[in-house]
Protein backbone atom coordinates (compact mmCIF):
# COMPACT_ATOMS: atom_id res chain seq x y z
CA UNK A 1 0.00 0.00 0.00
CA UNK A 2 1.06 3.67 -0.69
CA UNK A 3 2.48 6.03 1.50
CA UNK A 4 2.94 9.61 2.06
CA UNK A 5 3.33 12.25 4.03
CA UNK A 6 3.76 16.05 3.93
CA UNK A 7 6.44 17.74 5.56
CA UNK A 8 6.66 21.36 6.57
CA UNK A 9 9.50 23.81 8.08
CA UNK A 10 9.06 27.66 8.91
CA UNK A 11 13.11 28.24 10.26
CA UNK A 12 11.57 31.67 11.35
CA UNK A 13 8.39 30.23 13.41
CA UNK A 14 9.75 26.26 14.24
CA UNK A 15 12.35 24.68 16.17
CA UNK A 16 12.52 21.49 13.72
CA UNK A 17 10.67 20.69 10.42
CA UNK A 18 6.26 19.53 11.20
CA UNK A 19 4.95 16.08 9.48
CA UNK A 20 1.67 18.38 8.53
CA UNK A 21 0.20 15.39 6.85
CA UNK A 22 0.35 11.82 6.22
CA UNK A 23 -1.98 8.66 5.24
CA UNK A 24 -1.58 5.20 3.00
CA UNK A 25 -4.00 4.27 0.15
CA UNK A 26 -6.23 7.01 -0.96
CA UNK A 27 -5.27 9.21 2.02
CA UNK A 28 -1.36 9.07 0.39
CA UNK A 29 -2.89 9.49 -3.12
CA UNK A 30 -4.68 13.09 -2.38
CA UNK A 31 -1.19 14.11 -0.79
CA UNK A 32 0.50 13.36 -3.62
CA UNK A 33 -2.46 15.26 -5.79
CA UNK A 34 -2.08 18.12 -3.86
CA UNK A 35 1.72 18.30 -3.88
CA UNK A 36 1.97 18.01 -7.77
CA UNK A 37 -1.37 20.48 -8.27
CA UNK A 38 1.25 22.84 -6.50
CA UNK A 39 4.52 21.95 -8.04
CA UNK A 40 5.78 20.80 -4.90
CA UNK A 41 9.13 18.38 -5.16
CA UNK A 42 8.12 15.13 -4.25
CA UNK A 43 11.06 12.68 -2.65
CA UNK A 44 10.22 8.56 -2.95
CA UNK A 45 11.88 7.05 0.27
CA UNK A 46 10.45 4.10 1.86
CA UNK A 47 12.30 3.74 4.98
CA UNK A 48 12.03 6.98 5.82
CA UNK A 49 8.76 7.07 5.20
CA UNK A 50 8.22 4.14 7.58
CA UNK A 51 9.83 6.96 10.65
CA UNK A 52 7.56 9.60 9.52
CA UNK A 53 4.38 7.12 9.48
CA UNK A 54 4.91 6.88 13.65
CA UNK A 55 5.13 10.60 13.93
CA UNK A 56 1.95 12.46 15.21
CA UNK A 57 0.46 14.74 13.16
CA UNK A 58 1.66 18.15 13.51
CA UNK A 59 4.31 17.12 15.85
CA UNK A 60 7.89 18.33 15.26
CA UNK A 61 10.21 15.16 13.50
CA UNK A 62 12.37 13.96 16.75
CA UNK A 63 15.82 14.84 16.47
CA UNK A 64 16.54 10.91 15.53
CA UNK A 65 15.08 11.76 12.10
CA UNK A 66 16.81 15.08 11.71
CA UNK A 67 19.64 14.00 9.28
CA UNK A 68 17.55 11.98 7.35
CA UNK A 69 15.06 15.15 6.88
CA UNK A 70 17.52 17.14 5.89
CA UNK A 71 18.57 15.68 3.34
CA UNK A 72 15.02 15.80 1.64
CA UNK A 73 15.35 19.32 2.14
CA UNK A 74 18.53 19.11 0.24
CA UNK A 75 16.97 17.46 -2.38
CA UNK A 76 14.20 20.22 -2.72
CA UNK A 77 16.37 23.01 -2.41
CA UNK A 78 18.38 21.37 -5.47
CA UNK A 79 15.46 20.55 -7.27
CA UNK A 80 13.71 24.00 -6.95
CA UNK A 81 16.43 26.10 -7.56
CA UNK A 82 17.85 24.46 -10.41
CA UNK A 83 19.02 27.83 -13.56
Amino acid sequence: MRKAAALRYNIDKESAPRVVAKGQGKSAENIIKIAELHNLPIKKDEDLMELLSKVELDKEVPAALYKAVAEVFSFIYKTTNKS
